[in-house]
């Protein structure tokens, strides 16, 4: 048995001090209070320090960072992912696809099946961001690259993809949203000129759908056209991806989003690209030069391109913003993905027999400490 001691342990309903976390193998044992805990008696203690203790972050929406994207050729580059990704408290994540041709999408998603095996960040599946979007709110993604919303993409490949971006409105029929449900695929609404009518009708069946980056890339919030932000805030049903760089969304936006969705309808993520870890200078996102300066990534137009903020601080980002309890804002980047992966009884919580996926963060800065997977420690500050 192992133990973690002498942090704050971050629960699904409360924060705790004065307790234990005790592990063996790959296993959440047990949470304790920490003086019925015999130090002696574990093979090992992690001393937390003062730190957060919580279960480690999982990702649904990132291309790429330190140097290295998704859509990369070389396999090499998922596999960095996967190692350099603990340093911020990720601990799963959807590698995310952007809109190529049809060849490299499905080539991509081959080395997110294959690497899958890898060690380091488990990864849960694929995000597909397109190529089902529209002209209009293409943002960052190739114009020349989307298509029509075909499934045929998809089915070879039902094992790997977890979520679709796609633009409800250039649906023919319902038939590919009937497809994604039967095999267990995340419709997210994104990248689109869908109306606030469009968007309840459209997706009125679905159980539950994501809305991909709230506010960018999608028809906005006006008082006579509410479009996708509004349908976002008032379905009860729609889970709004939130990239909380301050910078994507305001921190005003992020509080008011906070007010109407409350816990269970957001998604932290931090959409970063390749420059995310990176020094400030010239980067690459789905073949377009992307010009990274004083936090912003931006194509040589000016629209933004992604995210290079990191999760931990995207995380830190938001509970300073929302004014949402601690536990609440950390649920948000782990159990809240989690159960809409179908993964909640393995992963999203510090609960006995769940997998030891945990990370220990400095409660003023949120600075990664230490992260551990699978029970084993795979980075130390």
């Amino acid at each position: 048995m192992k133990a973690i001691i002498d942090g704050r342990l971050v629960m699904p309903d409360t924060v705790l001090d004065g307790y234990a976390l005790l592990y063996d193998g790959n296993t959440i044992l047990d949470v304790v209070t920490q003086d019925s805990v015999n130090t002696d008696a574990c093979e090992s203690v992690v001393r937390a320090d003062g730190a957060l203790i919580m279960p480690g972050f999982i990702n649904e929406h990132i291309h790429g960072c330190a140097g290295v994207d998704t859509m990369d050729e070389d396999a090499g580059a998922l596999l960095k992912m996967q190692q350099v990704l603990p340093a911020t408290g990720v601990t799963s994540f959807l590698p995310t696809t952007m809109t190529y041709d049809r060849r490299r999408i499905e080539e991509a998603l081959q080395r997110i099946r294959q690497a899958k095996a890898n060690p380091g960040t488990r990864i849960l599946g694929a995000h597909m961001e397109g190529p089902f979007i529209s002209q209009a709110y293409k943002g960052a993604q190739k114009a020349e690259n989307i298509s029509a919303a075909d499934f045929s993409w998809l089915e070879p490949y039902a094992d790997v993809v977890k979520i679709i971006t796609l633009a409800p409105e250039t649906l023919k029929d319902r038939s590919f949203l009937e497809q994604c449900a039967a095999h267990h695929i995340i419709v997210s609404v994104g990248h689109s000129a869908a109306s606030y009518e469009e968007v309840r009708s459209i997706m009125a069946d679905c159980p539950f759908y994501h809305i991909t980056h709230l506010f960018n890339a999608m028809t906005p919030l006006h008082h006579r056209k509410p479009g996708i932000v509004g349908a976002a805030l008032l379905d009860p049903h729609a889970h709004c991806e939130l990239i909380c760089d301050n910078l994507h969304v305001h921190p005003a936006a992020q509080e008011l989003v906070y007010r109407m969705k409350g816990q269970d309808g957001i998604i932290l993520i931090t959409d970063s690209l390749r420059a995310c870890l990176l020094a400030d200078g010239e980067s690459e996102l789905g073949g377009q030069k992307v010009f990274v300066h004083h936090g912003e990534a931006r194509l040589a137009d000016g629209t933004l391109a992604g995210s290079i903020a990191p999760m931990n601080e995207v995380v830190h980002h938001f509970l300073e913003n929302s004014k949402a309890p601690l536990h609440e804002v950390i649920a948000m980047a782990t159990a809240n993905p989690a159960r809409d992966l179908g993964v909640f009884e393995q992963l999203g919580s510090l609960e006995p027999g769940k997998l030891a996926d945990i990370v220990l963060v400095s409660p003023d800065d949120f600075q990664v400490k230490k992260t551990l997977i699978d029970g084993q420690v795979v980075y130390t500050a």
